[in-house]
């Protein structure tokens, strides 16, 4: 991808899975990577890996749900680098609360919007102002298909979260473009990462299962891979002129 080498990325809760792979391929791009989040063992494996792979790719550890530590956080990465060119806000999940509406408790509603959409208001409100400083930036925030069609696996909480992800995504497009920074969201739909390979199990029978894929234009769900391709594509020069798009990166299994 054009225009990613010697720049510097921050990625929230990225030390696993779709957000592990994107840290490696932003890495592999020639970037200077960050990684921040809560479980030290996965920063860990993040680290050996890239230096088994001889990337950049520092680590932090902070809750993206507290706004002072994902705050100190990207002011460290931008301290030490004197710069911050993109903002990736993976930091999410369904946090396995009851996939059925009737199910769901306050307590269910609180603690997934603070993590999905509140986590990436804080990151937004540390790394913009610090983008404008210098007239550039990319901001990707991680949508879902679950946003925007409906999750077959993840509850109600989590869909509302990701669609209000996606109309975050546009106002600040709006707000932030005459700085020269852009703002996109990406909308995966079922990644078979350990995590969501346990949901989906439980949550779908085999038949289910077989038949779902089967449905899918492509015939397979994504791997991380595809996703980290979407995210350093939105990142580079090659998508200088794209802000406020949620993209579905689905298979075809959701069109719009």
């Amino acid at each position: 991808m054009r225009g990613l080498a010697g720049k510097t990325a921050f990625l929230t809760g990225a030390a696993a899975g779709i957000g592990k792979a994107t840290a490696l391929r932003l890495a592999q791009e020639g970037m200077h990577v960050w990684v921040s989040d809560l479980d030290p063992r996965a920063l860990e494996s993040v680290s050996q890996d890239a230096a088994r792979l001889s990337l950049q790719v520092g680590v932090v550890q902070a809750d993206s749900t507290s706004e002072a530590e994902i705050r100190q956080a990207i002011q460290s990465v931008f301290d030490a680098t004197g710069r911050l060119d993109v903002l990736v806000n993976n930091a999410g999940g369904s946090l396995h609360t009851p996939y059925r509406f009737a199910d769901e408790t306050d307590g269910d509603w609180d603690k997934v919007l603070n993590l999905n959409l509140m986590g990436a208001v804080r990151a937004c409100r540390a790394a913009l102002p610090l983008m404008q400083r210098s007239g550039a930036g990319r901001v990707i925030n991680y949508g879902s298909k679950a946003g925007r069609y409906g999750s077959l696996i993840a509850g109600p909480n989590y869909a509302a979260a990701k669609g209000a992800i996606a109309a975050l995504t546009r106002q600040l497009a709006m707000e932030y473009g005459e700085y020269g920074i852009t703002v996109n969201c990406i909308c995966p739909g079922v990644v078979l990462t350990p995590r969501t390979s346990g949901l989906w199990a439980e949550r779908r029978s085999a038949e289910e299962r077989e038949r779902i894929v089967s449905e899918i234009p492509l015939r397979r769900h994504a791997g991380v891979e595809d996703i980290a391709g979407a995210v350093a594509f939105l990142a580079s020069d090659d998508a200088a002129f794209i802000t406020g798009v949620s993209l579905d990166v689905n298979g075809g299994q959701g069109m719009a």
